[in-house]
């Protein structure tokens, strides 16, 4: 039975959570690297994560990293998919725009991106392949994070917290509200009791 303290806790947590934003993560190899994603995820209070396994072999998103009350994979909703185009689609279907992160030069840059759209999904790709042409060509945007240093490319984990922060940055400066609504937060808090 969870205490009025920890109640409270969830109710903050989920007042806190953003609305209409959303992570693609398309055929991620090492589920590790999915889990550090999962923590940005968790931590800039995006509540949704699709993922995508078509060319690698799919894993159970809540069945990695540690059993712990501190995994963040415990607080989020998850999303699997088959085929880059049948996640893609869905997301479309619902009214989401679609902003893909590649490596220079291929997109803008990052602080360059408009993602203050009411419905976003960021798409993340394979940690050495990157996103599929497929995935790129659905896009209505594409982001890059410029480097300077010997080392051209970032950890996709590190890539996704910077791109969710900067999106969350983006989302807040608008003066709009993204929180849930009532009634999805209190639905929220209700899946997390059911799993803890």
């Amino acid at each position: 039975m969870a205490t009025a303290r920890r109640i409270d806790r969830l109710r903050s947590v989920a007042a806190s959570r953003q609305a209409g934003l959303t992570v693609v993560l398309e055929d991620i190899h090492d589920p590790h690297n999915a889990e550090a994603v999962f923590r940005s995820c968790d931590a800039l209070g995006v509540q949704q994560v699709h993922l995508i396994f078509e060319r690698e072999a799919p894993f159970k998103p809540r069945r990695i990293g540690k059993a712990s009350s501190a995994s963040a994979n415990k607080w989020l909703s998850f999303t699997v998919h088959r085929s880059t185009a049948a996640c893609l689609g869905a997301l479309r279907a619902s009214g989401y725009e679609l902003v893909a992160a590649a490596p220079p030069p291929r997109g803008c840059e990052l602080a360059a991106a408009d993602l203050t759209a009411t419905r976003l999904a960021l798409l993340f790709g394979n940690e050495h392949r990157g996103l599929s042409e497929e995935a790129l060509a659905a896009a209505e945007q594409v982001m890059s994070i410029a480097t300077v240093g010997m080392v051209r490319s970032l950890n996709l984990s590190v890539a996704a917290a910077i791109c969710l922060h900067e999106a969350t940055r983006q989302r807040a400066a608008t003066g709009r509200d993204f929180r849930l609504s009532t009634e999805e937060q209190a639905r929220l808090v209700a899946e997390w009791l059911d799993r803890a």
